[in-house]
């Protein structure tokens, strides 16, 4: 690997990563701030879309470990997404390169927008609201569709992702938002990890930044997950709307800005 970086560039990199994970783990979007930064860094776009992945892999796992413990997740309810949301992160990874991506540009900040406006008239659950609801058929394939649709575009594309979960999540099953918090982190974990697996096999990551900055990332998300469960929906619900906003507008600029 050609790419050097000097101590201090390394250090502003692992703060972003830290401020990310702690933002990610609450609301989504901690790739708009990792994204970027890697780009601003000077690596290539492939590295930096590979290296990503390997952080947001170590502060997704803690995020949803945590989760977890906390009884925030149940892996067998949801156990249809969990399949299909790694075989759509898989396919994205590897369509990545052969697709045109300028429609999804084009409507992916309206689709992002729609979700933002959703959010902020969407009815809260009250956090000590945990109930699931009943499995039926159709939720079922509700998973199903959902986990390959929002893998593939993790695979592929990426920004938002963990937001998208929690929109759509609260609107399919009208669960609260410390459980589709739960979901989302354990659902980017899932297409993280399997996304990683086919980046590693291109040759596409910076291993030693990548794990640099995922172990900053690791205690961002378990400050974020534990702050999260302690201050529930009073916490979650403005910061993901900022974060929804947030990456909106930036994808919007970047497609229109210019």
């Amino acid at each position: 690997m050609d790419f050097l970086l000097e101590p201090s560039l390394l250090a502003a990199l692992c703060t972003v990563a830290f401020l990310a994970g702690f933002i990610d783990a609450i609301a989504g979007g901690g790739g708009l701030l990792t994204v970027p930064a890697l780009l601003t860094a000077g690596l290539p776009p492939h590295l930096v879309l590979g290296t990503n992945k390997l952080a947001a892999t170590f502060g997704s796992l803690t995020a949803s470990v945590t989760y977890y413990r906390k009884k925030l997740f149940d892996p067998y309810f949801w156990r249809h997404a969990l399949l299909t949301t790694a075989i759509g992160a898989c396919i994205g990874v590897l369509v990545v390169d052969q697709i045109s991506k300028d429609t999804l540009e084009m409507v992916l900040p309206l689709i992002i927008l729609v979700a933002a406006i959703y959010s902020l008239f969407a009815r809260v659950h009250p956090d000590d609201q945990l109930q699931l609801p009943e499995q039926t058929l159709a939720h079922r394939w509700t998973q199903r569709l959902q986990g390959l649709g929002l893998g593939f575009y993790d695979g592929i594309a990426g920004p938002g992702t963990g937001s998208f979960w929690m929109v759509s999540s609260m609107a399919l099953y009208k669960i609260n938002l410390l459980l589709t918090s739960g979901l989302a982190r354990t659902m980017n974990f899932v297409s993280n990890g399997f996304a990683l697996v086919t980046f590693a096999w291109l040759g596409h990551i910076h291993y030693q930044l990548g794990i640099a900055m995922g172990l900053c990332l690791m205690f961002g998300s378990y400050l974020g997950a534990h702050t999260a469960i302690k201050f529930g929906s009073k916490l979650i619900k403005p910061l993901f709307i900022i974060m929804v906003m947030a990456i909106a507008g930036r994808l919007l600029w970047q497609q229109w800005g210019s």
